[in-house]
């Protein structure tokens, strides 16, 4: 039987994140109204093509209005943009339908772990596996801050998840959202992914297939899409990251600035709240439990159900040279990757401090990098480029 202490510290997990109600309820109207760095990249999402986003596709021998007619979906090496600064994401207007959300696919490969050591380093044993909870519905006013992030890949439309973050330069209207690298480039032997967008709250009443056959789009997506304005993830993740994480796993994360496809507000003034980022967590033996959430997509999950696992973390390495991970006992699947992993600081509020990276095929446990000094890096710097805004 599993020890009631991660039990315990789960209910102050849960009563934590349902502290994160909305301002502002999804039935309500809500249309009112370049790289800075080496990992990040940008896009304009103000009427889809700007003028300095067209030059940028040019450049690369793109036409803009074949790009929005299609041309995205040309995947030719040649075509697959790949260094940090030419990262472009315009806006398509109504890509995204709800049909498409439903049917995008679970990233299965990046959640594969058939590469890992698992003896090297620092590694505790397999922790049991922790059965995945659904999570109580309404999502925005139990877990406000979690959502989707959809995106487009050579093998189709693909899905992830994503947390909301506050933006210390922007507080209180932060547009700032935390995933997985995988979610975002495909690592050593790719580019970046195209067509990202975030879903915040995605079905928000946690209804079934068959209750979804005919559903309207603020029932898919009550806040609407957020189309990724610019990305960074981390250099390691472009230099070593794989299909299976490979050693660019302990630096599987990424920080998308985003903007409505609709409208002007700003995604936490939206949804109601956002998360800090806590870049200083403690060693796993001062850590008594870790909250993961997001939408498994892979079986025996849809992808449209959002979950949650709580667990004491334990360690993984997977390389003596690179960092040690965490690791957690949960069921959750693909589709999971990218969502946030939350725990409670010596202040005893809820802080992101991780996100879901690998688990093995067979599911049971899942694995996310410790965010130190590099993911703080790319966080401040996009902190820095986006206060104003």
């Amino acid at each position: 039987m599993r020890s009631i202490r991660p039990l315990l510290a789960a209910t102050g997990l849960v009563a934590a994140l349902a502290l994160t109600a909305t301002a502002c309820g999804p039935s309500e109207d809500q249309a009112a109204d370049k790289p800075a760095a080496t990992e990040s990249a940008g896009s304009d999402s103000s009427d889809g093509i700007s003028a300095g986003l067209a030059d940028t596709l040019k450049k690369h021998g793109v036409d803009p209005e074949k790009w929005k007619s299609g041309d995205w979906k040309n995947w030719d090496k040649d075509k697959w943009l790949r260094e940090a600064k030419d990262f472009v994401n315009p806006v398509i207007d109504g890509l995204w339908k709800p049909d498409r959300m439903k049917s995008a696919k679970d990233p299965a490969k990046t959640m594969s772990a058939g590469d890992l050591s698992g003896d090297q380093g620092v590694t505790d044993p397999e922790p049991r596996p922790v059965t995945a909870e659904a999570e109580k519905t309404p999502y925005h006013d139990y877990a406000a801050p979690v959502g989707k992030v959809f995106f487009d890949s050579p093998e189709g439309s693909m899905v992830c998840s994503g947390t909301v973050v506050n933006d210390p330069k922007n507080p209180g209207r932060s547009n700032l959202v935390w995933t997985a690298g995988h979610c975002v480039h495909a690592g050593a032997k790719g580019g970046w992914y195209r067509n990202i967008v975030f879903v915040p709250a995605y079905n928000d009443k946690g209804k079934t297939a068959a209750a979804l056959e005919n559903a309207q789009p603020q029932e898919i997506a009550p806040y609407g899409a957020y189309w990724a304005d610019w990305a960074t993830t981390s250099g390691e993740w472009l230099a070593d990251g794989g299909p299976t994480g490979g050693e660019g796993a302990p630096y599987d994360y990424a920080v998308l600035h985003v903007k409505p496809e609709r409208g002007t507000k700003s995604l936490e003034e939206t949804v109601g709240n956002a998360l800090t980022v806590n870049f200083d967590a403690p060693d796993v033996a001062r850590i008594s439990a870790m909250g993961a959430w997001g939408y498994p997509a892979a079986p025996p999950y849809n992808g449209l159900i959002m979950h949650k696992c709580v667990d004491r973390p334990g360690r993984l390495s997977i390389s003596p040279a690179t960092p040690t991970m965490y690791r957690i006992g949960c069921t959750m699947t693909g589709g999971s990757s990218g969502g946030g992993w939350f725990s409670e600081g010596g202040d005893g509020k809820l802080a992101l401090v991780s996100n879901t990276s690998i688990g093995p095929a067979t599911a049971g446990w899942l694995a996310g990098p410790h965010l130190g000094e590099g993911a703080q890096q790319i966080f401040t710097m996009m902190s820095d480029k986006f206060g104003a805004e």
